[in-house]
C-alpha cells in the first residue's frame, strides 16, 4: 500500500516536543513527557454510538514512534479508517487475532445502547454477561466458542435461576450472531443448536405473582397513608387510584394531563406494550395532584434533584416504614384486579384494559380500534370511591 503525505517529517518524527502533533486524516504523534513517541489514529465506526447515542470516535494506538515508521503508521492509520467507515471496529481488524467474546459482547452492548428504553435496561444487558459469562468464556477467541463452551455457562445455573439463564442464553446468541456477521465465527449458533436439541433439561416453573393486599384492606390502608405528607405517599395514593405501573407514575409530566378532559395520556415509549395508554382521571386523583402544580417541576411527583423524578424504591421504602410487610407496589394492581372480578356490571376486558394488560389474539386486537375509555372510567370512578370512602380532601 502506498504511504500518503501528510503534515509530519521524518525529521519532525525526531523532534517535536511532548505532546500531540497531527499529520493530518486522524493520524497523531503523541510525545510523552518523558520524551516517549508513539502513533495513535482517531476514527469514527460508521454506525455505532457510544453510550450518549453520539457516534462512537475512538483513538487506537498504532505502535511506537522508534518501531513502525511514519509511512507505517500513514499505511495502518488509512486502513483504521477504511475499517471504520464500513461500520467495523478496527480493533477487531485482520492484522490482529479473533477477539474474544467478552471484546464483541461490549462492543455488541455500545451499539445497541441507543435500542433501549432507558440506561438501566443496558446496563442488565451487559451486567449478566460479566456475572457468567466473562469470568468462564470471556478470554476465548469468540472463534472457538462452541456447545461445550455455552453449556459450561448455562448449566450452573439453567435450574436454579431460570430466568436469569434465558437472558444470559438470548445474549449470548446475539454476541455470537453479531461475531459471525463480522466474519469472526462459521456455522450454526452453538446457543440454537443447544436449544433446538433440547440439550438443557426442562424446568418447570411456578408462576410468582406480585404481593398484593386484600382488596378489602385498601380502604383502611388508604387511610393511614393519606395522612402522610411526603412526595412518596402522594404517588403511592395516585398508584393506587390508577392500578398503574411505578414507572409510569413516577415518570409522569405535566403536559401528560388534560384537566379539561380529565385524562392522564400516558406515550407509549413508557408504557411496557409500547402503546398509549389513556387513564381517566377522578376527583379523588385529582385532589392528589393539583396542589403539585405550585412546585412549578417538569415532573409530577420529584424527588430530590429539581425537575427529576423520585427513585424507583420510593413508594416500596414508604410502605416499609409503614411497617407493611409483605405488600410490593406492583401489588396494588392485582388488589385492583381482584376488586374488579367482584363487581357486577364490569367485564374482564375492562379491567384488563385498564391495566393497560394486551387482551385478545393478534387478529382480534387488530380490528379492536377502541381503549373503550369511557366503560373504563365508570370501572376507576367507582374503585377510587371504594378505596378512598368518607374521605374529604380540602
Amino acid at each position: 500500500m502506498a504511504a500518503l503525505g501528510g503534515k509530519l517529517t521524518k525529521n519532525l518524527v525526531r523532534t517535536l516536543g511532548p505532546g500531540r502533533h497531527g499529520d493530518g486524516s486522524g493520524l497523531y504523534l503523541v510525545v510523552d513527557p518523558s520524551g516517549a513517541r508513539r502513533w495513535i489514529v482517531r476514527v469514527t465506526v460508521k454506525g455505532q454510538r457510544n453510550r450518549e447515542g453520539k457516534p462512537l470516535r475512538t483513538d487506537f494506538g498504532l505502535g511506537g514512534a522508534d518501531v513502525v515508521t511514519l509511512n507505517e503508521a500513514r499505511d495502518r492509520a488509512l486502513e483504521y479508517r477504511r475499517l471504520a467507515k464500513r461500520g467495523i471496529n478496527p480493533r477487531y481488524n485482520g492484522r490482529q487475532e479473533i477477539p474474544c467474546f467478552e471484546e464483541i459482547a461490549r462492543q455488541v452492548h455500545i451499539e445497541r445502547l441507543p435500542t433501549w428504553k432507558n440506561p438501566k435496561h443496558g446496563q442488565q444487558w451487559i451486567n449478566t454477561l460479566a456475572e457468567y459469562a466473562f469470568p468462564k468464556i470471556g478470554r476465548l477467541p469468540v472463534s472457538e466458542v462452541g456447545q461445550p463452551e455455552v453449556l459450561q455457562v448455562l448449566l450452573p445455573v439453567w435450574t436454579e435461576k431460570h430466568e436469569t439463564a434465558k437472558r444470559l442464553a438470548q445474549r449470548m446468541k446475539a454476541v455470537l450472531d453479531v461475531a459471525k456477521s463480522k466474519g469472526f465465527r462459521h456455522g450454526e449458533n452453538p446457543v440454537t443448536t443447544i436449544r433446538d436439541a433440547r440439550v438443557l433439561p426442562t424446568v418447570k416453573q411456578k408462576v410468582q405473582h406480585h404481593k398484593a393486599m386484600r382488596w378489602q384492606d385498601v380502604p383502611a390502608f388508604y387511610a393511614e397513608l393519606a395522612t402522610k405528607d411526603a412526595m412518596a405517599a402522594k404517588a403511592l395514593m395516585f398508584t393506587c387510584l390508577t392500578a398503574s405501573r411505578t414507572s409510569e407514575v413516577l415518570q409522569a409530566r405535566w403536559e401528560e394531563f388534560d384537566f379539561g378532559e380529565q385524562l392522564w395520556t400516558v406515550p407509549a415509549e413508557r408504557m411496557k406494550a409500547d402503546k398509549i395508554h389513556r387513564v381517566p382521571l377522578t376527583p379523588q386523583m385529582v385532589a392528589i395532584i393539583e396542589p403539585l402544580k405550585a412546585l412549578r417541576s417538569e415532573v409530577v411527583f420529584e424527588g430530590q434533584k429539581r425537575h427529576k423524578p423520585m427513585s424507583n424504591m420510593a413508594m416500596l421504602m414508604l410502605l416499609r416504614r409503614m411497617q407493611v410487610e409483605g405488600i410490593t407496589v406492583h401489588g396494588f394492581r392485582s388488589a385492583f384486579r381482584d376488586w374488579a372480578s367482584e363487581q357486577p356490571g364490569f367485564s374482564r376486558e375492562i379491567a384488563e384494559l385498564s391495566l393497560a394488560h394486551t387482551i385478545g389474539s393478534e387478529v382480534e386486537r387488530a380490528y379492536a380500534r377502541s381503549d373503550l375509555l369511557e366503560r373504563r372510567r365508570s370501572l376507576i370512578s367507582a374503585w377510587s370511591d371504594f378505596v378512598v370512602g368518607e374521605l374529604v380532601y380540602g
